[in-house]
C-alpha cells in the first residue's frame, strides 16, 4: 500500500518521536510511505525547534500569528495537492493540527481517503494553556477537519468521546494509543544505570521528557522537602522545557539542589539509559485525554510507575497491578504512594515486571499500530 503521510510538526520533540515511529513502522511491514512536512523538518535536530517560526511566535500578537496559521494552508494545500499528482497514493495519513484544513480539502477534491490521526483537541488546548484569540474559529474547522477525514484515530477513549461529540459517527472512529519499540527499551540492570551517574546509593524518583508548568514536576519537589521524606530519595529530570528555570529555582529555594539532577536535553536514543536509572517511574500529572509517551517508556523498561488515577490513565495502566495510582486531586497521595514504593524493593520489581508485560499482553507497540493503521487505510482505500 503507498500511503501519504502529512504533519505540521515544525519541532524534534515527544510529536516527531510519533511521527517517525509510524512511518518507520509501515515502512518496515513493507508499505510505500512518502512525506509532506514543513520544509526543514527531516533535517532538524532532536529537541530543535524551527529558529524562523519560534521568532515570528514571540513577536507578533497572538491574532496575527494565528492568522499567519490559517494562510499555511494554502502553501501546504499545494504541496498535498503536487505530492499527490505524483505519489498517487492509496490514502492520506495527517496528524491533526490546528487550523490545518488543507488535507480535508486535498482529499475531497482528489478523492484520496483520509485518516486523521488526534493527539488532542488542540483548540481546547491552545485556549485553556498558550491563549487563542481566533478560538471560535478554531473549534470550527476543528469540527470541520475530524468530521471531514475518512476515518479519525484519537490516542485515547477521553478524545474518542470528544471527536464523536463533535459529530463524528463512531463507526469512522477507531483509538490507536502511542506505543514503544521494545527492542529499543528493554530493562537492564539499573544498578550500573545508577552508577554512571552517580546516584548508585539513591533510591532513584524519575520523570523523562519535555517540561512544562502542568507536568507536575513542583509537586515532586515538594515532595523532597517533606521532613518525612527518606533521605535515600533523588529525582532525576530528563530533559529540558520552559519549566525548567522555575524548576531548577524552586530546589534552590528549598534547599535540596543535592537531591534533584536535571540532565538538560537528551537525545533520543539515549534516553533509555537515562530512565534505566530510575527505581520509581513518575507522570505527577496529566490531561485528561493524552495518551503520555513517557508511559509506554516507563513500562517497556519495566519500571514501577506512579501516575494520577483517572480515565485516560485507566486506559493503560491498573491500579496495584502494574502501577500505582494516586488521587490527582490529593498531592499528598501520590507522596504516599512514592513513599510505599521506596520502602519496598519487591513491589517494585512486581509492579515493572507487570508493566512491561503489559505492552505485550495489550500489543502496545509501534508496530502493532502500524498494523492497526493499514488495516483501516486497506478498508478506506476499497473502492
Amino acid at each position: 500500500m503507498k500511503i501519504l503521510y502529512h504533519h505540521r510538526v515544525g519541532s524534534r520533540d515527544g510529536q516527531a518521536v510519533h511521527v517517525d515511529e509510524i512511518v518507520s513502522a509501515l515502512r518496515a511491514l513493507g508499505h510505500e510511505v512518502a512525506i509532506v512536512a514543513p520544509p526543514g523538518f527531516e533535517r532538524s535536530s532532536f529537541g530543535g525547534r524551527s529558529a524562523p517560526i519560534e521568532l515570528v511566535r514571540r513577536n507578533l500578537p497572538g491574532v496575527a500569528y494565528e492568522v499567519i496559521e490559517l494562510f499555511y494552508n494554502a502553501s501546504t494545500y499545494l504541496r498535498l495537492r503536487r505530492a499527490l499528482r505524483k505519489e498517487r497514493p492509496d490514502v492520506i495519513y495527517e496528524r491533526y493540527g490546528l487550523f490545518l484544513f488543507a488535507g480535508v480539502l486535498a482529499s475531497r477534491r482528489r478523492g484520496v481517503p483520509l485518516l486523521l490521526e488526534v493527539n488532542s483537541p488542540l483548540a481546547q488546548e491552545r485556549r485553556a494553556f498558550g491563549g487563542l484569540a481566533l478560538s471560535g474559529v478554531a473549534r470550527r474547522i476543528e469540527k470541520y477537519v475530524w468530521r471531514g477525514a475518512s476515518h479519525v484515530l484519537p490516542v485515547s477513549n477521553v478524545l474518542a468521546d470528544m471527536v464523536r461529540a463533535a459529530g463524528v459517527p463512531a463507526e469512522r472512529v477507531t483509538v490507536i494509543r502511542n506505543g514503544i519499540a521494545l527492542d529499543r527499551f528493554a530493562p537492564a540492570d539499573s544498578r550500573a544505570a545508577k552508577a554512571r551517574i552517580g546516584l548508585e546509593d539513591k533510591i532513584v524518583l524519575g520523570f523523562a521528557g519535555f517540561m512544562r508548568a502542568w507536568h507536575g514536576l513542583d509537586d515532586v519537589i515538594d515532595l523532597l522537602a517533606r521532613p518525612d521524606a527518606p533521605r535515600s530519595l533523588h529525582l532525576l529530570v530528563v530533559g529540558d522545557g520552559p519549566a525548567r528555570p522555575d524548576l531548577m529555582a524552586k530546589t534552590a529555594r528549598l534547599g535540596i539542589q543535592d537531591r534533584v539532577t536535571f540532565t538538560g536535553l537528551v537525545e533520543r536514543n539515549a534516553i533509555a539509559d537515562y530512565v534505566g536509572a530510575f527505581d520509581i517511574a513518575l507522570q505527577p500529572k496529566a490531561v485528561a485525554y493524552a495518551s503520555p509517551l513517557k508511559l509506554f517508556e516507563y513500562m517497556a523498561l519495566g519500571k514501577a510507575i506512579v501516575a494520577p488515577d483517572q480515565p485516560n490513565i485507566r486506559e493503560v495502566l491498573r491500579r496495584d497491578i502494574d502501577a500505582l495510582l494516586f488521587d490527582p486531586g490529593r498531592p499528598a497521595d501520590m507522596a504516599a504512594m512514592v513513599f510505599r514504593l521506596a520502602a519496598d524493593a519487591a513491589l517494585r520489581a512486581r509492579l515493572g515486571a507487570a508493566a512491561r508485560a503489559t505492552i505485550v499482553e495489550r500489543r502496545l507497540t509501534w508496530r502493532d499500530n502500524a498494523e492497526r493503521i493499514a488495516a483501516i487505510a486497506a478498508r478506506a482505500a476499497v473502492p
